[in-house]
């Protein structure tokens, strides 16, 4: 046992900012559809419960009983996707022809806070923090004239959550992820579901899939293998996909099933690229482009 220390050179932390925001809306509560959010300008958490009752017994405290505790939190921004208006209540039956108090559309967020130390500066590290079953409630925007010191709206929106399983746990709404401690490799597995690959679109995966990829322990798949790689044959304009555990593959983006593929048309271009399944990781090319 050492005697404690303060304000130790590298060990001065402190958290700011906020960016990298996304937008993600569900299907059958699959987080599969991501949307940049660009004019992010604050996140304000505002988790709420948890509150204390003490009960009384034989003249004297008891037990203290704990009420659930709930997250929350307002969005502020300069501006938003247009997939968050009917997060927001609206609806467009026409192009450009918006409609007010509709129904409100779960969604779930993504967002990065930073980290900076002393010696580093904000270049230490990151948080990525993980909103899930949000639900806006309706906001004020204030449109105002423009005058000698004109300034850009800042939309505003709270929210609430609903929190989704978690295996082990209680049901959580949040999690965070700190940079300095989750594996590098796990982490940029992580944002490349997060924010979208080539030819994979972004999603937010659900907390037990997070756990699972967070200790970054990962089945290496080597396609630099003939065997692990698509074949063409040009007198048969045929493409055939082997079967390779931890491995999915896309044509043009779209998902295919090992095996041999419809021959290629006169003048057809067909993008092969493979892409890793939860706990994998590729290693060599994982893309290929054969013509007709």
């Amino acid at each position: 046992m050492t005697a404690l220390t303060w304000d130790q050179v590298g060990e001065r932390l402190y958290e700011t900012g906020v960016d990298h925001g996304v937008l993600y809306i569900p299907t059958d509560g699959v987080y599969d559809q991501g949307f940049a959010w660009n004019g992010l300008t604050a996140v304000t958490e505002s988790p709420t419960g948890a509150e204390l009752t003490p009960t009384y017994a034989d003249n004297i405290k008891y037990i203290t009983l704990v009420s659930v505790e709930e997250f929350g939190g307002t969005i502020e921004a300069y501006t938003y996707p247009d997939e968050f208006m009917q997060c927001d209540g609206s609806a467009e039956p026409e192009p450009g022809v918006t409609l007010g108090q509709q129904n409100r559309a779960v969604f779930g967020l993504a967002y990065r806070s930073l980290l900076g130390n002393d010696t580093e500066g904000q270049d230490h590290g990151y948080k990525l923090h993980l909103v899930y079953g949000a639900l806006a409630s309706p906001s004020e925007k204030p449109y105002n004239t423009v005058n000698d010191s004109p300034e850009a709206i800042t939309f505003s929106w709270e929210f609430s959550t609903t929190p989704v399983p978690v295996t082990g746990f209680k049901p959580s709404a949040s999690i965070v992820l700190d940079s300095t401690k989750v594996p590098a490799g796990a982490l940029a597995a992580i944002e490349d579901i997060l924010y979208g690959s080539v030819g994979v679109d972004p999603r937010l995966p659900l907390p037990d899939e997070i756990i699972d990829l967070a200790p970054g322990v990962f089945t290496t798949v080597d396609l630099g293998i003939a065997a692990n790689q698509p074949t063409y044959v040009s007198g048969t304009h045929i493409i055939t996909l082997p079967t390779v555990t931890g491995v999915q593959w896309k044509i043009n983006g779209v998902n295919k099933t090992p095996g041999a593929q419809p021959a290629l048309t006169v003048g057809q271009v067909a993008h092969v690229t493979a892409h890793p399944l939860t706990g994998y990781v590729l290693a060599g090319d994982d893309e290929w482009v054969f013509n007709y």
